[in-house]
């Protein structure tokens, strides 16, 4: 979900920064355990708090995701504040409904009794962020935790740190420490988090660090949603409106960069659907971005300069006919939307997730072969696929595994707080948002009722003679 490689290499913990980790952590569980989150009431205040504190620090947050990722304003607040206060207001529409009890058929053979599903709060929950929407993803997973009744513990990501500041601001100052606290800090503070016993890890990065939060929650037997990544493929059908198609592409493409977890990451075609689509991709490229992007006020920058050099690292020059390597400046963390033709399978592009803004494009035979290569694979975030014919269409859906398939958009659906987000197998594990988000955070008690008259179980007591073992081999045959 943040960056296919690890940010640093661990260090040694200071005694210092342990002992407020655990004070945080303690003072967490004791104001759980003393019922602070539990009432509907008081989450749907903090969540109120959440937006309200949103509204006032809009500038703050603004002004941080540009100087870390050159967010253009425009794009910030739609995929970052947007979508969180869009997912804020779902929740708190729906919140009272999904507490209710759910009716239970405990079955005849229980008869009479009754039966409900409760859903109650995990406890203290971690949600370690990443740094690639470093808004969008540390407060949507903090709303599905609040919504859920939990404490939580945030730790932003050092590599975006002017975000990290303004979160860390935002959440102190208009979020009660009963309910919310934030570490900042980098591998040495999250190895400490991750020594202590959380109810519930939710984590957002790559599939690296992701095994060693599953390796550490397994300490405690915590149980982990993992949102990680992948190489997330497109296939464009013979027949597709090639100019609508394009434009989505190329935007969910090249917005922050190409630094999302589901960005198209590589696009499987005919030659001839190639040939017609590679014109239109240009073309909305130019209509998007100018024929500079680097002027562009609606194009972001790369994280940091060490994933500047990843990314060119990938891109090969003999093949991009859009972009390429001479034209990116290290030291402003920008490289220019790259879009390479003619690529092999086993291309240094295609091994790894490029979380960058480079569009590889593949032929293939027909929607047989994509489907196969995306099966030869690890299973991707999400899937896309353009195309006219509804049995394409379903035989992605039948035949390829992946966290999300969206068919006729790119990146779009994600945003909705209707849907659920997650992944599969390497892209990860758990889903959020909405509902989903709810649920994630928190455990699903059935809550079953007989009572004590007439004593109906009496027909399942030993000894097991005579007409009560006829009938019960009868009943349970």
């Amino acid at each position: 979900m943040a960056s296919p490689t690890p940010d640093a290499a661990p260090t040694t913990p200071d005694p210092a920064q342990r002992s407020a980790i655990i004070e945080d952590v303690t003072a967490l569980r004791t104001s759980f355990d003393a019922g602070t989150t539990r009432p509907l009431r008081a989450r749907l205040a903090q969540l109120t708090a959440l937006e309200r504190g949103i509204a006032a620090e809009r500038e703050l947050l603004l002004t941080a995701l540009a100087q870390d990722l050159g967010k253009p304003r425009t794009e910030a607040a739609i995929t970052e504040l947007g979508v969180v206060g869009q997912e804020i207001r779902e929740v708190r529409r729906n919140l009272a409904s999904w507490m209710r009890p759910e009716r239970l058929r405990p079955g005849l053979l229980l008869s009479p009794a009754s039966a409900q599903l409760r859903r109650e709060p995990m406890g203290t929950t971690l949600i370690i962020a990443p740094w690639n929407y470093p808004l969008n993803l540390t407060l949507g997973p903090l709303i599905g935790a609040i919504a859920g009744g939990n404490t939580a513990i945030l730790k932003p990501s050092e590599v975006a740190p002017a975000t990290s500041a303004a979160l860390a601001h935002l959440l102190r100052t208009h979020l009660d420490p009963d309910w919310v606290r934030v570490v900042e800090g980098a591998v040495e503070e999250t190895t400490i988090l991750l020594e202590q016993r959380f109810d519930l890890i939710f984590y957002t990065g790559n599939g690296t660090v992701g095994r060693i939060v599953a390796r550490a929650a397994a300490e405690h037997l915590t149980p982990t949603v993992l949102e990680l990544g992948g190489k997330s493929p497109v296939f464009v059908d013979e027949g597709t409106d090639l100019k609508t198609a394009a434009r989505r592409i190329v935007w969910g493409k090249f917005t922050n960069a190409g630094q999302t977890c589901i960005a198209p990451d590589y696009l499987m075609a005919t030659p001839r659907t190639i040939e017609k689509l590679t014109p239109h991709l240009l073309r909305a490229v130019r209509a998007m971005y100018g024929k500079d992007p680097r002027r562009s006020p609606d194009y972001g920058r790369i994280v940091a300069e060490r994933h500047v050099d990843r990314v060119l690292g990938l891109i090969d020059d003999d093949k991009a006919i859009l972009g390429g390597t001479a034209g990116a400046d290290r030291a402003e963390r920008f490289i220019p939307p790259t879009i390479m033709t003619d690529v092999a399978w086993d291309d240094p592009v295609m091994g790894e997730e490029i979380f960058g803004p480079i569009l590889p494009l593949l032929a293939v035979d027909g929607p047989e072969e994509a489907v196969a290569r995306i099966a030869a694979g690890e299973k991707p975030l999400t899937a896309y696929v353009f195309s006219p014919r509804r049995e394409v269409e379903e035989l992605f859906a039948e035949r390829t595994s992946s966290g999300s398939l969206a068919l006729g958009m790119t990146l779009a659906h994600v945003g909705s707080s209707g849907i659920p987000f997650g992944g599969v197998g390497e892209s990860g594990m758990g889903a959020y948002h909405g509902r989903a988000g709810f649920e994630v955070f928190t455990h699903a008690k059935p809550v079953a009722r007989k009572p004590l008259r007439p004593d109906t179980l009496r027909l399942v007591y030993p000894p097991y003679t005579g007409l009560r073992k006829a009938l019960l081999g009868r009943l349970f045959r």
